[in-house]
Formats: structure tokens, C-alpha cells, sequence
């Protein structure tokens, strides 16, 4: 038997060469991991619902730490991540006492009530403290030259939005987001098959449970397929699904212009009363500006689901159920039809990456200004901060959501994001 031990990244490699029977071939066990702690700062205006429970401002501590661990044996692979997770604050308190409606908007904590696996076990959740420890990954995979079998709690993405998401249902992430290393996982059944030309088909079964009688059930559940292929200068990808009961047939793709790319999708749901579009589509570009590197994305979201007219009173969110379900769901994270964001990375030094961003709800109009830094201190050790001002009128998505007392939004002011990552 030979050990050999290596720094892949942050993350440890132990590599096992054994000739017993049964063990031909390498083992080597992965085992690395982070550990993030958080501060969140928000304020409040004076017109705003939240100072009545907040005051002027909240603070938020958050600690998430992960490790992640590994095996990889021939054809075959074990994954696992740990999560140990503390939120002490104001919103773990405020949102623990949000009516149903609201914690679609404002939710409580990570919960897999609905998941195949219970794999989050809550060990206090009380006053401001709330710790948990959950499962984010736990699968066993199987690889060959043109297949590839997946089960157990993982992640997947799929479309081309950058920001916003159309063709990606499952678990995307909030365009608003500052750290996006993890995508939340679900317990899913995944395969794929490669084609000799480098198209590839992809299908994924989501097994989820009814939250009334605790069965797994094809209405909640989800079967897709999706098939990527390669033409001419660009790529394009096809979609077919069954998700939460809805049809859904996709399209969209890539493809060069200039020195540009360009990356669109189109989804159209089939609900029991709708027939309902929604679509995305972006452009990319790279260039060099004063001797740094720039990357700019400019993009357009359409959500079919959103509300027409602008109306965000409860009265009239009440009567488009299809978006509050997605809400619930975390599918979506918008209110309105119409979206254009604008995002541009500045490398201002090989270490530091300064990257504005500008959220547009253009029915309202409302924006949301972002600037997100990221600074490596030092091998294994990032910064990453962030932050954000809501710009919008009172009634407006960014500018603070209508209330029932006339004078009063569920608006924020300036906010501030903060998190110090520790890889090991």
C-alpha cells in the first residue's frame, strides 16, 4: 500500500494504491471544507414598518460552516458535505413570528420537510439563536466514457442566465446574492449520457414529499430532460419537464457576436388555467480597461408569473397563487414582469475584484445598487463584502412593499454584507 498526500487547492488528497482483491486500481479520499462567519447590517427608513421592531437598523451574526469529504474509486464516488450552521440576529427572531404569507418573502430557516432525506436536524431555535447541522450532499455516483449516474442530495444547474434564472428550477440561486460557492442541494436521481459528437442528453427525477401526508407524490415532484448540443459557432439546449404538476418545454442557447457572447432561454409553463412564457437573455463581454481586466454582463429577465400591474398589496399577491407558490418554492425571486440588470467585474489587482451591480425592476421603477468586494488576504483566506441601496418610491419592489397602514412600506435602506471564508 502507498500513501501519498497532496494541497489540491484547500483541499486534502489521500491516494490509496492497493492490489488486494476487489481494490485494483486507485482510492483517494478528498476532505476539505470552510468556514464562514457573517455580519449583516441593515437599516431602516422612516417610512419604514420595520422600524417598529427593529428601530433603525438590524445586526445579523452568521457562522456556515462546511466540510467536505469524498471517495473516488475507479468508476465510482461517494460525496458527503457537513453543514454546521449559527444565526443569532434580529431577522432569525423577526422571521421565526412571520405569518405564513410573509416567510415566503422573509424565510426562517433551511428545512427538508418537503426533501425525500430529513436531513437537517435543528438543535436550538429560540430568541435570537437559531443552530442547525444539515446534510447538503450526500450521493453516490457512477462514471463511464458516455455515462454518467447520479443519487443522493446534489445540485444541478441548467439555462444560460447569468443573473436571473428561467430554464434553472431547481434551487437557483437570488439574483441579489452575494456568495453563490454552494447551490442548495435536493435529492434527485441524475443521468447522463454523452454522444460520440460531444452533445450530451440529461435527465433528472427530484423526489420531493407532500407537506399534508408526508408521501413522496408525482405532483410535487419533478421529471425533466434536457438535451445540449453543439452547432456551427454555438450551443443550444432543449428542455422537457414535469415540475410540481406543469408542463414545461425549454429552449435556448449561445453563441458568439464579435467579440461578445450572447446566452438566451425561453420557458413556457402549461399550469392548469395558463399557458405561461418566461425568458432570458443576456450579453457578455471581456476587454481591458486602464491595463486591468473587465468582464461586463447586460441582462434581460421576463417573468411570466409576475404581477402585470404593479400591485404588491397582499390583496393582490393573493390572487396570483402561481407566483406565490414559485416564491415558496425559491424558484423565483421577483415580483414584477419586466428586469434588466447590468454587473461588471473589475480586476483591480490579481487579489481584489470590485463588481458593481444594478437590478432593474423597470414596470415600477425600482432598482436595487450593488457593489460587491473580494479580496484574497491570503492563501485560503477571502473577503468578501458587499453593499446594497434600494431606490424606488414607497409601494414599489425595491422601494418597500405596500402595507395595511397607509404611510408605512415593508421597505430597508442601505445594507451591509460582510463575510471572512477560511479554507481548509
Amino acid at each position: 500500500m502507498v500513501l501519498r498526500l497532496g494541497k489540491f487547492g484547500a483541499a486534502l488528497i489521500l491516494t490509496v494504491a492497493s492490489a488486494a482483491p476487489g481494490l485494483a486500481g486507485d482510492t483517494t479520499f478528498n476532505l476539505g471544507g470552510h468556514v464562514k462567519p457573517q455580519l449583516i447590517v441593515t437599516s431602516y427608513p422612516d417610512d419604514s414598518l420595520f422600524q417598529n421592531v427593529f428601530g433603525s437598523s438590524s445586526d445579523d451574526l452568521n457562522l456556515d460552516a462546511r466540510v467536505v469529504f469524498g471517495i473516488d474509486h475507479e468508476s465510482w464516488s461517494f460525496d458527503i458535505d457537513y453543514q454546521f450552521i449559527v444565526v443569532h440576529g434580529d431577522q432569525v427572531e423577526f422571521s421565526r413570528e412571520l405569518p405564513p404569507e410573509l416567510r415566503l418573502l422573509y424565510p426562517h430557516l433551511p428545512t427538508d420537510r418537503m426533501r425525500l432525506f430529513n436531513l437537517t436536524h435543528v438543535f436550538t431555535d429560540s430568541g435570537k439563536t437559531a443552530v442547525l447541522n444539515r446534510l447538503d450532499r450526500l450521493a453516490v455516483s457512477y462514471t463511464s466514457d458516455k455515462v454518467v449516474m447520479k443519487f443522493g442530495r446534489q445540485a444541478i444547474s441548467w439555462g444560460n442566465g447569468l443573473i436571473y434564472t428561467a430554464m434553472d428550477i431547481f434551487n437557483p440561486f437570488d439574483p441579489a446574492a452575494v456568495d453563490k460557492e454552494f447551490k442548495t442541494g435536493d435529492d434527485m436521481l441524475y443521468g447522463q449520457y454523452l454522444r460520440w459528437n460531444g452533445d450530451d442528453l440529461q435527465g433528472v427525477m427530484v423526489f420531493r414529499r407532500d407537506l399534508v401526508t408526508g408521501d413522496v407524490e408525482a405532483d410535487v415532484s419533478s421529471l425533466a430532460f434536457k438535451y445540449h448540443g453543439m452547432v456551427g459557432g454555438g450551443e443550444y439546449d432543449t428542455l422537457v419537464a414535469r415540475h410540481y404538476g406543469d408542463t414545461l418545454i425549454g429552449a435556448g442557447g449561445n453563441h458568439g457576436l464579435g467579440g461578445a457572447v450572447w446566452n438566451g432561454d425561453l420557458v413556457v409553463t402549461f399550469t392548469d388555467e395558463d399557458t405561461v412564457p418566461s425568458l432570458v437573455t443576456n450579453l457578455t463581454y471581456s476587454w481591458m480597461w486602464g491595463g486591468k481586466n473587465v468582464s461586463g454582463v447586460v441582462e434581460y429577465f421576463y417573468n411570466g408569473f409576475g404581477q402585470a400591474d404593479g400591485c404588491y398589496t397582499a390583496e393582490c399577491l393573493e390572487d396570483n397563487p402561481e407566483l406565490l407558490s414559485r416564491l415558496a418554492r425559491g424558484e423565483l425571486f421577483t415580483l414584477g414582469r419586466n428586469y434588466l440588470a447590468v454587473s461588471a467585474m473589475f480586476e483591480l489587482h490579481p487579489l481584489f475584484l470590485l463588481t458593481p451591480n444594478v437590478f432593474v425592476n423597470i414596470g415600477d421603477p425600482s432598482a436595487l445598487l450593488q457593489v460587491v468586494f473580494q479580496n484574497d488576504l491570503k492563501q485560503n483566506l477571502v473577503l468578501l463584502s458587499s453593499v446594497s441601496l434600494p431606490i424606488g418610491a414607497g409601494g414599489t419592489e425595491f422601494g418597500g412593499l405596500p402595507t395595511e397602514i397607509p404611510g408605512l412600506y415593508l421597505s430597508t435602506g442601505p445594507s451591509l454584507f460582510v463575510q471572512l471564508a477560511w479554507y481548509w
